[in-house]
């Protein structure tokens, strides 16, 4: 009876341990997932010309005859943001898994040149390994599906530091700190 108490023990320990480790590597995979996400939207963004502007508020006539509308900058209304972020994870293939010789800490970065970008010299440094366009979409989706409030909220607001602000502040997807990236 003691051995098997013993062996259920050292069997839920080690569940217990690899769960501890795969969670770690699904804090990877959300992590870098919310920060490729920051970057797809920012570039999205910074490609709209920003003189562009859209209708927004009410469609209904007051009783007074009036219209509750105003105009927003394309780029920062909800039905552009709503667009961009349909389709946005799609992009997550455009990303790999790069590790540090040194550190040894693994990164999610972009790879694939977007319209009139060179191919950047640190693509030989890549580890590309096929499963992880598909753990980083569901990353992507899910941070979309949980977040999206938050990230229409910070756009509009104009955020300073957006990866921090989203990966780190609101959602606690990256634990540190991470380069600021201004919108």
């Amino acid at each position: 009876m003691e051995m098997v108490l013993l062996h259920l023990a050292l069997l839920m320990l080690l569940t217990l341990s690899s769960n501890n480790v795969e969670g770690e590597q699904d804090r990877e995979v959300f992590c870098g997932a919310c920060k490729a996400l920051v970057d797809e939207l920012l570039y999205d963004i910074m490609k709209v010309n920003p003189k562009r502007t859209t209708d927004v508020g009410s469609f209904q006539i007051s009783p007074d005859r009036t219209q509750e509308r105003t105009r927003v900058p394309l780029a920062k209304s909800e039905t552009y943001l709503t667009e961009v972020l349909e389709n946005i994870c799609d992009r997550m293939n455009d990303y790999q898994l790069q590790v540090d010789p040194q550190s040894q800490k693994r990164t999610f970065k972009r790879f694939a040149p977007r319209k009139d970008e060179k191919i950047s010299s640190d693509f030989k440094k890549f580890y590309f390994y096929s499963d992880a366009y598909k753990s980083l979409k569901f990353a992507c989706e899910s941070i979309i599906e949980e977040y999206e409030d938050e990230i229409f909220s910070l756009i509009v607001q104009e955020a300073d530091y957006l990866v921090d602000k989203l990966c780190s502040e609101k959602s606690g997807l990256c634990k540190e700190s991470a380069t600021h990236t201004e919108l």
